[in-house]
């Protein structure tokens, strides 16, 4: 495999996961479906470029370019951009934001110092103080299960506008990237049907086929590339 991962977990409200990577060589890899918004750092030879990346709902195959260094910063759900929907970044309608000369970024009316892998949560935190980031507690109320202070159309509406995508969507996403960890791990196909909660075999692949690209097979024999990928526990059914 071309590219090398490393991430770690965060203690701050807003932020899921830090990851950063390195590609060794060139290549293609799969990129599976994602539930979550990301702010990215790409540096190539000659390039910087900082991103804000939305989840993405279907896979798709990406060129990857040698000798690359990307770290991100993956936020926790129910974290939210106040100025701009999440729906508009869904799928690929990524925001490139601008870059000044002393390798600072744009964003919110203000210039950043570009965040790195060890300074993730300091520069969050500045973010949540200028009103960039947001975290709706209704989101992680759903997730969890308390659902007793929001009628069914309120979830809807804040999981619309936090995450870009309705709850069910969310479910059938995390359940595969679970599915996927599982199958990584060794695990056989009739273990994770049972493990993830699909019904069947059948269920499984299709599921798997519409939201990373790859049968149970193919991943189980790590045929391919895949994006980045950590251990994660069964999502709750919302």
């Amino acid at each position: 495999m071309f590219l090398t991962f490393e991430d770690r977990r965060s203690d701050s409200p807003f932020i899921e996961r830090v990851w950063r990577s390195h590609s060794a060589g060139g290549g293609v890899f799969q990129s599976i479906a994602e539930s979550n918004l990301e702010l990215v750092v790409t540096r190539l030879p000659g390039l910087t470029r900082v991103t804000l990346r939305g989840p993405v709902t279907a896979p798709s195959m990406v060129d990857c370019p040698p000798n690359g260094q990307w770290f991100a910063i993956r936020f926790r759900l129910g974290t939210y951009l106040p100025r701009m929907p999440t729906g508009l970044l869904m799928n690929h309608n990524s925001l490139d934001l601008p870059l000044t000369a002393d390798d600072r970024f744009w964003f919110e009316g203000a210039a950043w110092e570009i965040p790195t892998f060890e300074n993730a949560e300091i520069f969050v935190q500045r973010l949540a103080r200028h009103g960039a980031i947001a975290c709706d507690p209704a989101v992680d109320a759903a997730i969890s299960g308390d659902r007793q202070a929001l009628t069914l159309r309120s979830v809807q509406r804040h999981f619309l506008r936090a995450t870009g995508m309705t709850q069910s969507q969310l479910q059938q996403i995390q359940r595969a990237r679970f599915a996927v960890d599982l199958l990584r791990s060794g695990s056989s196909v009739l273990d994770v049907v049972h493990d993830a909660g699909y019904f069947d075999q059948a269920h499984l692949t299709r599921s798997l086929r519409h939201l990373t690209g790859q049968t149970p097979m193919k991943i189980l024999r790590k045929e391919v590339q895949l994006s980045f990928l950590y251990k994660t526990i069964q999502p709750p059914q919302l």
